[in-house]
């Protein structure tokens, strides 16, 4: 596994977007900013969650659905990774297994080759204060595994979107190895203004980590509001790159000293203890370590 006392840089890139309906276009809309970051100098793309559609309904989204082996943005997306010799993360795709789909994120090497693949662990069931209702657990199949794999500079988590709010995932990530997260989303509008900041800078800071988070953004066919924003976060928090609300391309350079820099300079990872909870006579908890 690549380790993260190798000062390696490379060229990152996320590419916004603002999926609708038709497939066909939003796969066009991909490939055309993929194109646009690759000409610019990225070595490693990240699109967002949902790059090939973003449809409420359930019927029509599982009608729309094939095995990943048949999927079509899956297909000319890792042919355009083949033609621009680029690692692609396409951030997710919802694919069919079994009744469900899954909310799959994929890293494509630049042989146009799936080298990695994790299914979206934590399910955006929430009633949010403006009326907005969201139960993606009706529509998709969580997954059970985290996956940490190697890219030529460093070593990569992968994640999705809600999983952003679950900190034991990246410190579990971290402690594998990993020295770059990804975060693909489509975040709402109003959770997206309130925590999408703080929370990306919050999971690089822990982590000692880079941190790589493509959106979606704007108005979606729906009428749901996506809250863009795509960042790239340095292991000290500092925010690299940031996108506004409307399609395009961000780029940052990442030297991977930066990650062996800030865990030198608050090694938590080296820290951390095991505890368990115990409960006292009152009924209330406390922590026993």
């Amino acid at each position: 596994m690549v380790t993260d006392q190798t000062a390696s840089t490379f060229t990152v890139a996320c590419v916004q977007m603002c999926s609708g309906r038709d497939v066909l276009l939003n796969i066009e809309a991909a490939e055309a900013l993929i194109t646009e970051a690759a000409r610019s100098g990225a070595e490693f793309i990240g699109t967002p969650e949902m790059t090939s559609i973003i449809e409420q309904d359930k019927q029509k989204l599982l009608a729309s659905l094939t095995a990943p082996e048949e999927d079509i943005a899956l297909a000319r997306l890792s042919a355009r990774a083949r033609e621009l010799s680029i690692w692609l993360l396409i951030g997710s795709l919802p694919v069919k297994v079994g009744a469900k789909a899954a909310n799959r994120s994929f890293l494509i090497n630049p042989q146009g080759e799936v080298a990695a693949w994790y299914d979206k662990i934590h399910m955006f069931d929430v009633d949010l204060a403006n009326g907005e209702s969201y139960r993606e657990s009706n529509s998709f199949e969580p997954g059970d595994r985290a996956v940490v794999t190697d890219l030529p500079w460093a070593t990569l988590g992968m994640t999705v979107c809600y999983d952003l709010r679950f900190p034991h995932l990246y410190r579990s990530l971290a402690e594998q190895g990993a020295s770059v997260l990804t975060v693909p989303a489509a975040f709402t509008r109003q959770t997206g203004e309130a925590h999408w900041h703080i929370l990306l800078r919050a999971r690089a800071i822990e982590n000692g980590a880079f941190v790589i988070a493509p959106a979606q953004g704007g108005t979606h066919d729906s009428g749901r509001e996506t809250y863009g924003h795509s960042l790239i976060v340095s292991p000290w928090g500092d925010v690299l790159a940031e996108a506004g609300t409307e399609p395009g391309v961000i780029l940052a350079e990442v030297d991977m000293a930066a990650v062996r820099q800030a865990r030198g300079r608050v090694p938590s990872l080296t820290h951390g203890r095991r505890f368990s909870v115990a409960e006292d006579s009152r009924g209330k908890l406390k922590v026993a370590s």
